[in-house]
């Protein structure tokens, strides 16, 4: 499903004892749809080019597997006709499969089909928010936290809380 990138398992020691997760909500998103403003940067750059951050967002959510630039060009593709979000709500359900997230406020495409901008605000949030860092590729994330010796801060797919 998701190609040969590495399944994430904690060893050793627990979620808990990571430096990204002591203080986050197990099973609840860390920010809310309408939080941008936690994030000027992030919020800005989505306003003028949302392709931009959906791909950055994108590369993280599946492991490297879908390159930064295809999905944003097919985002960017999408939006001159009207339709990126149809190609935007998958990714939120995958981010929330591998963060056992709640479904909210409702359903991935409904989010997305009325609050685009704000959803990938949101998801690029979570993302950093959770020790993975979308603004730079999912190769860099994984050789920061193969420096930093910390498990990387996806859960299993499939796993259940």
């Amino acid at each position: 499903m998701y190609g040969d990138g590495p399944v994430f398992k904690a060893e050793g020691a627990s979620f808990r004892d990571q430096p990204y997760g002591r203080e986050l909500p197990q099973g609840l998103w860390t920010t809310g749809l309408c939080d941008c403003h936690q994030d000027g940067h992030i919020c800005v750059q989505t306003a003028i080019m949302p392709c931009i951050s959906f791909a950055q967002n994108t590369e993280i959510v599946n492991r490297g597997t879908i390159p930064c630039m295809d999905a944003g060009l097919i985002h960017l593709a999408l939006g001159f006709v009207g339709c990126c979000w149809l190609y935007a709500f998958p990714n939120r359900s995958r981010l929330r499969e591998h963060f056992a997230l709640p479904e909210e406020p409702c359903g991935d495409f409904w989010v997305h089909l009325f609050c685009n901008s704000c959803a990938i605000c949101q998801e690029f949030r979570e993302l950093k928010n959770r020790g993975a860092d979308p603004s730079i590729s999912w190769l860099s994330n994984v050789e920061k936290w193969s420096g930093e010796k910390v498990t990387p801060p996806i859960v299993v797919p499939g796993m259940n809380r």
